[in-house]
This record gives structure tokens, C-alpha cells and sequence, in this order.
């Protein structure tokens, strides 16, 4: 037990958690655009006052961010430029040369991170195997590095052909940059992404090279603000693979973020599987910007050594940016409670990917927003209840959510105010389900049989609409679930993951040149793994195999690493091969590609946390409201969730009401609260 700290930025609210030895104290504020670590400061002085804590008590810090996230889909990063191999500058240009939607005509990728005036050939050449074919021309390469900076080029992405096999031209030309333009910012893809596929690799690096400075500028002024404030105990950054790294390692390796904070919401969601009994759920994170969906399957989510942000047609598999990193798979999109809502030219009403964001913010906030969101569209269907809306920090301002959705839904479609809000409602959960179809599909996963989890600020509101959607009759609501991402920040291990591209048919299979790379792997992990964790690490290695032909490999766990070689390795593909395809390819060679190694710690804590309550003592009714829901207005039963009785069932409609969000219940189903707190609710799947 101890006294920790964590805080989760999103794109509209910051939420941040103390947890004190196991009691929990919780806060959202609005996200502080000119310096993300404002909110978190605000929110730590905050807490420490309410738990009668002082700085120095806090034992560890917590954090996961959007940042990374949200730089790279609003192109808001560094001006970069990238350094390749001569003919090689277009890769990024050129992807997977494919169309991801057959049909369309119309499709088009959006341009690479890097214009291509930045993108510049370097002559210079290494085989596939690392040897040295064309000498690194540092004359050529010093006058490009000159009018960059001319360009004012702050940050430079470095990604030589088969630079995984040999780094040693990458390695030059960071000692030429320092050495021209010390205060640059440089990313190496031998040390980014040290894997074989050259456009995936390319990407990658691009992307830490383009958020490098921004996040190194967030994470240093982070830090000072909380030393100045008198925390000196360690500051952890949870990673999109969900785990947690050091603060040093983020600086270098920003890409590793991408997702940290949704990652915090499905160690949550693996967490409340393990405790409610429920091996096979859809975890569902609904903030104030995106939604996250991720499916959780035997009390795990499932993970991948890569995927794509900002998939920009329709969640289309190809249409965004890929990134080879560790990471908890799930899909992401633009509806949060602040996506704003508009009718387009065919009568059609979007919602999001564009966001309100905490300024101006909604309608309903009262701060000067005047675009419709998805928030108004809930004020006005009577699902936000005034008095306890974000714990009593904002006003909510219904009358001018009405008059938006009004002028900007209402009358361009001739719609009463009601029906024209629950058309945005509409909107917003079919795209959270198509999302939810389209990724469980895509990893060929079924919706039967499992229950829905929901957290996030907004996410209770329209959990329930969404599982009717997804034919999901059991819906979770944990407690806490307003910051359910800083609570899975408190449950991550510590965690790091090491890449190396080797590759080697299994026939022709050097044991002794595989052991050194696992010890190379090994020390490296143990390097990060070790700052963080003083007890026993899990280590697991993976080998990723594929037969000859194929564009694709399995990922193989070598669960003894000293039985490792040809027969062994062997053994094991088609083992996983056949459970994949069903069938192995007789008298197909196979071979390897790349090798895994991940260190992790033990979880920080294994049981539920236990909450603070209002010092008052409520009756569990404290209200009613008029909430249009099942296309009429009905009046409903507005319950304080501290003050429901463990084990008895209550029936809807019921908004449920507290501090950091509402759970919406509709007619013909009811609901209970178990031991641990969470909201059990059994839908009636009749509309």
C-alpha cells in the first residue's frame, strides 16, 4: 500500500486520481491548452487538500496522455524532415501502393507528416544483411543538414535501408546533425523501430521524429512543476502497449504514448473482467473527444506490434497511419461529448471527428461555445442532471444547448428540439457501433455471449443505446468510471518491449547468434524495467515466423528460450500456424523475421479500490427529470449512486447520478450495485 498519484489528459477534461493507501480520491477538470501540466498541477493541489496530504507524501506519479495522439491527427507536431537512402525519399508517399477501399473513386490517403521539400535522399547504401555498399556521403549530407535549419527543420527522422542490420551510417549522421544544430531534435529508426519492413519503419520514426519536441517540452515542464511543488518521488508514463516506462525513455520514444491513456482504460476493463466474472467483454470509453473500444477476451486484451492512427475512412483498415509499436489493440474515433454536430449538404447530420475541446467546450458549458456537440444534445434530452453536473464546477446552461441544436439541427431539417437531439445521440452510437462491428470483425471476434463495460465521462450516457445496438443484454458501470483510465494507470505493471529484425530460415537456424540476441534484448529491457520495478520480472520472448512466400508472419511464444532451435521453433509455428488457419503447409519452409523480448513487473495492486463518499448522507432519490429517451419525454427518477443499497434492484428509466458522470437506465431493465460498487445493468433489448 502506498500513496500515489495518476492523471490521464484528455482532448476536453484532465482527470486526476490519488489513491491514499487504497482510499480514492478523484477529480476532472477541464484540459489547459497553453500547458497540459496546469490541469494536472490544479488537480494535484486539489486532492492533496481533500486527503490532508502533503507533496512530499505522494510515494509515485502516474501519467498517460492524448497528446501524441492528438498532434499527429491535428498535424500540429515539429517541422521535420527526413533522412533516407537516395530514391527512397517518396516511401512515405507511396505506402503499401493499394487502395483500401476497391470501389471508390474518390479515396485519398492523407499527405505524409513530412512535405516531401523535407524528405531528402542521402547517398549512401547497406545490404540486406548490413554490409556496406555505398559509403555514407557526409559532404552531401552536411549541405542538407545546413539548409534544413535554414527552413527552421526543428526535428529530423533518420531511416537508412536496412538500417536494422547495421545502424552505423544512422549513428554518423546523428553525430553530424548534433554537430551542426546541437538543439535538434533527431529519431533513428535503428533504435525507433529496429524491424525489416522499410515503410512501416519510416512511418514510425516520422512520427516520433514530428511529436518529439512537443512532448519533450510537455514532459520537462511536467516535471519541474511538480518538483517546484515539492513531489520528488519518481514520474511513470504508461505506455500504448499498457505498461508503464520511465520518464527519461518517453523523451526518446514519444511514439510509445500514442494511446496511453485509452491503454490505462483497458487495464480497467481486464481488471472488472477478472472481478465481475465476465472472461468475454467490450470495454467502452467514451470521453470528452474520442471513444475507444477494445475487446477483452479470457480477462485479456488483446495486443499487437502495430497499428494506425487516424483511420480517415470510415474506421477503413489502411486509411490512417500506420505505427510499429507495442500496443493494446482497439479502435478509436471522433465521438466524444464535445464532437460537434452539423447537417451537411445531403440533409445528413455528422458528428465529430472535430471537438469543442474544453475551450471554448460545449454549448452547455456556459464558456462561449456556439457549435452543437453531443454534450447539448444530452443537456437538452434532460440526460445531464444541473446540480451535480461535473461535480458542481460548471453551470449547465440548457437553454442555450436548446437554442443551438435548434438553429443548427432542428430547423435545417425540420425537427422539434427533442427529435433533433436525439438524431445526434443517434448518430453518435450508430458510429460507436459500426466502430465496435468493424473492429471485432476486423480480428475476427464475435459480439455473442459478451457484456459491455463503460467509463469515461461520457460514456454512461449512451452505454446503454449502444449495447441494444451490439444485441449486449449486460452492461457494467464501475465505480469511479468518470476517471477509469487514471484508476487502470494504478493497476499497470511496469513494462517494456525490445525489437530485432533477424532474419534466418529455420533450416539454416545460428542458436548461438539467436542466444546473443535475446541477451542484447534482455539487458536493454533491464534497463528501463529495472529504474521501475525492484522485485521478480516475467520475461517472454516472442519469435515472429512465416513460411517462404507469405507477406505475413504468426507471432510465436517461446515459452522455454533455452529448448530454442530449428526443430523446436518449428514445432511451435505450425502449432500456432494451425491454430490460426486451421491446417500447416506441408513441406514449406519457414522462416524468421524478427524477435520480441518484454519485461514486466508485478501488478501494483490486485484489489478493488474503495472510494470517498460525500460527507452528507443523501436518500437515493434526489430528483426527477424530463428525459426524452425511446423517442417520448418520460418523467425519471434522478438516484444518488453513493447512496444505492448493495443488492437491491431498482428499474428504469433512472438517470443515476454522480461527482464525474451519469448512467442513463432506459425502460424495461433495472439495475444493481454489487460489493465492489459496479452498476450491474440488464437491458430489456426491445427498443
Amino acid at each position: 500500500m502506498s500513496i500515489r498519484f495518476a492523471a490521464d489528459i484528455g482532448g476536453t477534461f484532465t482527470d486526476v486520481v490519488l489513491d491514499d493507501n487504497g482510499l480514492v480520491h478523484s477529480k476532472k477538470l477541464l484540459t489547459t491548452y497553453d500547458d497540459p501540466a496546469n490541469a494536472v498541477i490544479s488537480g494535484l493541489d486539489q486532492l492533496m487538500a481533500e486527503a490532508s496530504l502533503k507533496a512530499k507524501d505522494i510515494e509515485l506519479v502516474l501519467h498517460g496522455t492524448t497528446l501524441a495522439t492528438n498532434a499527429l491527427i491535428e498535424r500540429s507536431g515539429a517541422k521535420t524532415a527526413l533522412l533516407t537512402t537516395e530514391g527512397h525519399r517518396d516511401v512515405l508517399e507511396m505506402a503499401f501502393e493499394n487502395r483500401f477501399e476497391q470501389y471508390d473513386v474518390d479515396i485519398d490517403r492523407r499527405p505524409p507528416l513530412i512535405d516531401r521539400s523535407f524528405r531528402i535522399g542521402v547517398r549512401q547504401r547497406h545490404a540486406s544483411d548490413g554490409e556496406e555498399i555505398i559509403p555514407l556521403d557526409q559532404e552531401q549530407l552536411v549541405s542538407s543538414v545546413r539548409w534544413l535549419s535554414e527552413q527552421g527543420v526543428a526535428s529530423y527522422a533518420v531511416g537508412y535501408l536496412h538500417s536494422y542490420a547495421n545502424p552505423s551510417h544512422e549513428l554518423s549522421t546523428l553525430e553530424i546533425i548534433k554537430d551542426l544544430v546541437p538543439e535538434a531534435s533527431v529519431s533513428l529508426s535503428s533504435t525507433v523501430c529496429p524491424e525489416i519492413r522499410e515503410y512501416e519503419r519510416l512511418s514510425t520514426t516520422s512520427a516520433n521524429a514530428y511529436i518529439k519536441p512537443l512532448m519533450e517540452e510537455y514532459l520537462e515542464s511536467l516535471e519541474l512543476q511538480l518538483r517546484s511543488r515539492g513531489v520528488t518521488c519518481p514520474l511513470l508514463l504508461m505506455t500504448s502497449g499498457g505498461g508503464l516506462t520511465t520518464l527519461d525513455t518517453a523523451k526518446i520514444y514519444p511514439i510509445r504514448l500514442v494511446e496511453s491513456g485509452p491503454a490505462g482504460g483497458a487495464i480497467l476493463a481486464e481488471q472488472l473482467s477478472k472481478e465481475l466474472n465476465e472472461p468475454s467483454l467490450v470495454s467502452f470509453d467514451m470521453g470528452g473527444t474520442t471513444a475507444k473500444i477494445c475487446l477483452i477476451d479470457q480477462g485479456s486484451a488483446n495486443h499487437s506490434r502495430s497499428f494506425e492512427v487516424d483511420r480517415a475512412y470510415r474506421f477503413k483498415k489502411g486509411s490512417g497511419l500506420p505505427l510499429r509499436i507495442p500496443v493494446i489493440e482497439m479502435v478509436e474515433i471522433g465521438a466524444g461529448g464535445g464532437s460537434m454536430s452539423r447537417v451537411d449538404p445531403m440533409k445528413r447530420i455528422q458528428v465529430g471527428p472535430q471537438s469543442a475541446g474544453s475551450d471554448p467546450g460545449p454549448v452547455c458549458y456556459g464558456r462561449g461555445g456556439e457549435e452543437s456537440t453531443v454534450s447539448d444534445a444530452d443537456a437538452v434530452m434532460g440526460k445531464l442532471y444541473p446540480k451535480f453536473f461535473a461535480g458542481g464546477d460548471l453551470t449547465l446552461d440548457v437553454d442555450a444547448a436548446k437554442f443551438a441544436i435548434e438553429e443548427q439541427i432542428g430547423i435545417p431539417l425540420g425537427l422539434d428540439v427533442f427529435a433533433a437531439a436525439n438524431s445526434v445521440a443517434e448518430v453518435v452510437d450508430e458510429n460507436m457501433a459500426a466502430a465496435a462491428k468493424a473492429h471485432s470483425s476486423e480480428w475476427g471476434k464475435s459480439m455473442d455471449a459478451r457484456a459491455l463495460v463503460a467509463f469515461g465521462g461520457a460514456a454512461p450516457l449512451h452505454a446503454a443505446n449502444l449495447a441494444k445496438k451490439l444485441k449486449i443484454s449486460r452492461l457494467y458501470i464501475p465505480q469511479g468510471a468518470g476517471v477509469g483510465s487514471a484508476l487502470g494507470f494504478l493497476l499497470a505493471p511496469a513494462r517494456f518491449e525490445v525489437v530485432r529484425s533477424f532474419f534466418s530460415p529455420l533450416a539454416t537456424l545460428n542458436v548461438d547468434t539467436v542466444m546473443s540476441l535475446i541477451e542484447e534484448m534482455r539487458d536493454e529491457a533491464t534497463g528501463v524495467v529495472s529504474q521501475m520495478s525492484s522485485g521478480p520480472l516475467e520475461e517472454k520472448v516472442r519469435a515472429y515466423i512465416r513460411y517462404q512466400g507469405q507477406g505475413h508472419e504468426v507471432s510465436v511464444l517461446i515459452d522455454q528460450v533455452e529448448l530454442v532451435d530449428a526443430d523446436y521453433l518449428r514445432e511451435r509455428f505450425e502449432s500456432a500456424y494451425r491454430e490460426t488457419y486451421g491446417r500447416v503447409l506441408e513441406e514449406v519452409e519457414a522462416e524468421i523475421l524478427s524477435w520480441t523480448l518484454s519485461l514486466e513487473g508485478a501488478a501494483q495492486r490486485e484489489e478493488w479500490f474503495e472510494f470517498t463518499k460525500s460527507n452528507s448522507v443523501v436518500e437515493a432519490q434526489i430528483g426527477e427529470s424530463n428525459v426524452y429517451m425511446s423517442d417520448a419525454e418520460l418523467k425519471t427518477p434522478v438516484l444518488w449512486r453513493e447512496a444505492l443499497v448493495e443488492g437491491e434492484e431498482y428499474f428504469g428509466p433512472l438517470l443515476i447520478t454522480e461527482n464525474q458522470t451519469t448512467t442513463v437506465v432506459p425502460k424495461d431493465s433495472s439495475v444493481s450495485i454489487s460489493q465492489q460498487g459496479v452498476l450491474r445493468i440488464t437491458l430489456g433489448l426491445r427498443s
